[in-house]
């Protein structure tokens, strides 16, 4: 059995856009539903909002996010980011995520040689959303 570690990101009336960001950025399959869907609101102004949604990417990346029902509190937090790491350097993996996140955020590391010999970044996406990339360099590879 496998078990999976999933960010799950919360928003205030943004998870749709943010969800179609990502799956810009990533590719994959893209599925959400709506709290007027799942009938879990009887909030008229609530229909519209995502209850759940998922991106999974042929590369086994999985990313859930949902908006925050009106009557929960809604503080975005520094306390998280998401981490994606691994050795594919290349436009369609890493180092293009990393361009696709940066490019409309705010790069509070540059995406550069690391102490430790791998290339690595940080970033915050237009959404709020902390991104660490980190690129493993040859002496981390198999």
């Amino acid at each position: 059995m496998t078990t999976r570690l999933n960010p799950y990101l919360n928003f205030r009336d943004t998870a749709r856009d943010a969800m179609d960001f990502y799956q810009s950025v990533f590719g994959g399959e893209l599925t959400r539903s709506t709290f007027a869907e799942l009938q879990v609101s009887d909030d008229p102004t609530e229909h519209d909002k995502i209850m759940h949604s998922m991106l999974v990417t042929e590369q086994g990346l999985v990313l859930m996010a949902a908006d925050t029902p009106n009557v929960m509190p809604y503080t975005p937090g520094t306390n998280f980011a998401v981490s994606l790491s691994g050795d594919s350097e290349d436009e369609s993996a890493l180092r293009g995520y990393w361009e696709k996140l940066s490019s409309t955020g705010i790069v509070t590391a540059p995406l550069d040689q690391a102490p430790w010999g791998d290339t690595f970044g940080m970033c915050v996406d237009k959404f709020g959303v902390s991104w660490l990339v980190n690129i493993a360099g040859p002496q981390h590879q198999e």
